[in-house]
């Protein structure tokens, strides 16, 4: 929905985006002394280790689906950090080098002992918290939108971050996430929770679901009224897992009334964003 200018401003993006995007277990060639920047994404339904160049180019990336986390919240300590240790053995495998601090991203207005909480969780496995920033604000550190609103939509929390002349303005977070998408998926269907989310995952279902969970989205959007409501946003950018959903941008934008765009791999956004920020 809405104008071109909206791609326009999604073209960095999209070409750093599309870069990750074929890295997955497939790394680039690197110098030995060449300094890397680490992000991990603990996200609700899958943890995210992403590595870059220090010239943000991406070198290698690796996922594992989990259930460690719950709106925001670490609800499995020893779980998050065995996978978190999993995907950072198998990157310096990938490398050939040692992963020895990382940048992490938590949900807008995480309480400070949950942040800490995040940060054990990498320590646990290994790695030294070198940084701890928001999730919407990491995802712009790929977009690098100066006007407008990131919401970043994951498994279990709505994060929205309003942006004023590229300067963060207000940062809000929901509790409503793909999660409660893949709740009225397994509902409607009648078949296990695991089984919807293999579904919702599915690009040849998912426009047939799209009217089957547009209740949800149409939450979603409500909550993006309701933290957008007078402060003059005038687009918006959509981001996380849940966003991988074909048609989502039309309907946020059309209840919105806000024109609303995606980025190509909206799911990489902020663990790219993340490793963005990790200092060298």
């Amino acid at each position: 929905m809405g104008s071109a200018g909206g791609m326009d401003e999604l073209r960095r993006g999209n070409e750093l985006l599309e870069a990750a995007y074929g890295r997955r277990g497939r790394p680039a060639a690197v110098a030995r002394e060449t300094p890397l920047k680490v992000g991990v994404d603990l996200g609700t339904s899958s943890v995210v280790v992403m590595v870059l160049d220090e010239l943000d180019r991406p070198l290698v990336w690796e996922m594992e689906e989990a259930s460690v986390i719950r709106d925001g919240l670490v609800v499995d300590f020893s779980g998050a950090g065995s996978i978190v240790r999993r995907l950072k053995d198998r990157v310096e495998k990938h490398l050939g080098r040692e992963l020895r601090s990382a940048a992490i991203a938590v949900p807008p207005g995480t309480g400070t002992r949950d942040r800490a909480t995040h940060g054990y969780v990498l320590e646990s496995a290994g790695i030294e918290v070198a940084a701890i920033l928001d999730e919407p604000t990491a995802a712009n550190s790929v977009l690098g939108i100066q006007e407008g609103a990131i919401v970043d939509i994951g498994g279990g929390t709505t994060g929205i971050s309003v942006f004023r002349g590229g300067v963060v303005e207000a940062v809000f977070d929901e509790p409503t996430g793909g999660t409660h998408v893949s709740l009225v998926i397994a509902g409607n269907r009648r078949i296990p929770f695991h089984e919807a989310e293999r579904l919702k995952r599915d690009p040849k279902m998912q426009k047939e679901l799209l009217p089957v969970v547009t209740p949800v989205l149409q939450k979603m959007a409500s909550i993006v009224i309701g933290h957008t409501r007078g402060r003059d946003v005038r687009v918006l950018y959509l981001v996380g897992g849940t966003c991988c959903l074909e048609g989502m941008e039309s309907v946020i934008g059309r209840e919105t009334g806000i024109p609303s765009y995606k980025p190509l791999h909206p799911f990489l956004a902020t663990p790219l964003g993340i490793a963005m920020n990790c200092p060298v």
